[in-house]
């Protein structure tokens, strides 16, 4: 069962999916992770990835699709978790493709739904928490950066949510709710 989880960032799609790789044995595929990895893997596009990083370079599309691909081409697990991709319409279709390309389907899009005000005192107050834990919070965990990525989101990423309806694959849940409750309507959707 191959899913995506979508919803601006803090909305929890991280905490969903970890909870998922424990509780269903998927894999979880975010594209962050992918990246670093792939970065010090010694692959052919391990090496691709860390020259366009090193040059300060954005990683394209076409990069990102080729990491998936090696990832769908192993262990499958209980399926795969899209996490941070795709975020665009093209990626989306690419995405399309090369689940076509290697035999899978997607079998839900979970949209995590959270207001705005919400998701920035979330993210804001996460950031405090590691502080006050001795950690450091991420560089783009205050509210201005907050608001810009919303706002990225809101451009690139939102369309998504009607490309998938129309598509019949589509469901909202209420991010708002507690990890748990959250997780419990996750599992209904899949087990639907």
């Amino acid at each position: 069962m191959n899913i995506i989880l979508l919803g601006p960032p803090g909305a929890g799609k991280g905490t969903q999916a970890a909870k998922l790789v424990e509780d269903r044995n998927m894999i979880q595929l975010s594209t962050g992770d992918m990246l670093r990895e792939a970065r010090s893997s010694g692959t052919e596009m391990g090496k691709v990835v860390a020259e366009v990083m090193d040059r300060g370079g954005l990683v394209t599309d076409e990069i990102v699709i080729g990491l998936i691909r090696e990832k769908l081409q192993g262990d499958k697990k209980g399926g795969f978790i899209f996490d941070g991709f795709p975020r665009t319409l093209p990626q989306a279709d690419a995405l399309a493709e090369l689940l076509e390309e290697q035999g899978e389907t997607l079998a839900a899009v979970i949209e995590m739904q959270v207001d705005d005000e919400t998701l920035v005192k979330r993210i804001v107050n996460r950031a405090a928490e590691a502080v006050a834990a001795g950690k450091e919070a991420r560089a783009d965990d205050n509210e201005e950066s907050v608001r810009f990525r919303l706002t990225e989101y809101y451009k690139k990423t939102a369309p998504l949510i009607g490309y998938y309806w129309a598509k019949g694959l589509s469901t909202a849940v209420d991010g708002l709710n507690d990890i748990e409750t959250v997780s419990a309507d996750i599992a209904k959707v899949l087990d639907a």
